[in-house]
């Protein structure tokens, strides 16, 4: 179902985008292969002041998780992804709101990402509750379809980590085998989250709607030896 075009969008968009909480970043070129040819480098520094670490979430919705995060590591760095304006506005200005220097807000599609971040700087990203796209025909629009698995390999600093987390069980059998199949090791798999006894888990709006249902949340963490 198509979500309600929020009221004032574009200038709330455009405020979110004064205050430097949000990079919309635009290209053309719908050929995303051929559009990642050139680059447009992000400067951390020049965005957040500092070298400290630089994470990645792809999908960011409203912001619950990457504002969290934020406060609860004000030593690093967060770039939240998300590909709808009409959802990170709200995610730019909780942001705000909160007075987070450690958070920028991407407007972007996830397949443009390695056209605007540096290659090797990305300690960790994060794939929380991704559309599971439950036709098959609909399979490489996945966010761990080996596509993007692609993509997030030459994004990854050495020895980071790819963390993910989902409701829908299918998708998440799915992950494991494109993780598999394109080189990744897992580690930490979980079929049940809140009842393994994970410690430091950020609750997303969407997550606890889903569990207090009753539905596991599958949880694994991947990375490249």
């Amino acid at each position: 179902m198509r979500m309600r075009r929020k009221a004032r969008l574009d200038e709330r968009v455009a405020e979110c985008r004064a205050s430097g909480k949000l990079l919309v970043l635009n290209v053309e070129d719908r050929h995303f292969q051929r559009a990642v040819e050139t680059k447009e480098y992000l400067d951390y520094e020049e965005i957040f002041g500092n070298k400290n670490p630089v994470v990645l979430e792809i999908g960011a919705g409203k912001g619950q998780f990457c504002c969290e995060l934020a406060q609860r590591e004000p030593d690093i760095n967060i770039l939240a992804v998300e590909k709808s304006s009409n959802i990170i506005v709200d995610a730019a200005e909780k942001a705000i709101a909160l007075g987070l220097n450690n958070v920028e807000l991407l407007r972007c599609d996830a397949e443009y990402l390695e056209r605007y971040i540096p290659p090797r700087s990305i300690s960790r990203i994060y794939l929380n509750f991704s559309c599971p796209y439950p036709k098959k025909s609909y399979a490489a629009h996945r966010l761990t379809h080996r596509k993007f698995l692609e993509i997030y390999k030459k994004l990854l600093a050495d020895g980071a980590e790819i963390h993910q987390k989902t409701d829908n069980r299918e998708f998440f059998e799915f992950s494991i085998e494109e993780f598999s199949q394109s080189g990744f090791t897992l580690k930490n798999i979980s079929l049940d989250l809140h009842r393994s006894g994970f410690e430091g888990n950020i609750v997303t709006e969407y997550e606890k709607r889903f569990s207090d249902l009753g539905q596991p949340i599958y949880r694994l963490e991947a990375y490249i030896k």
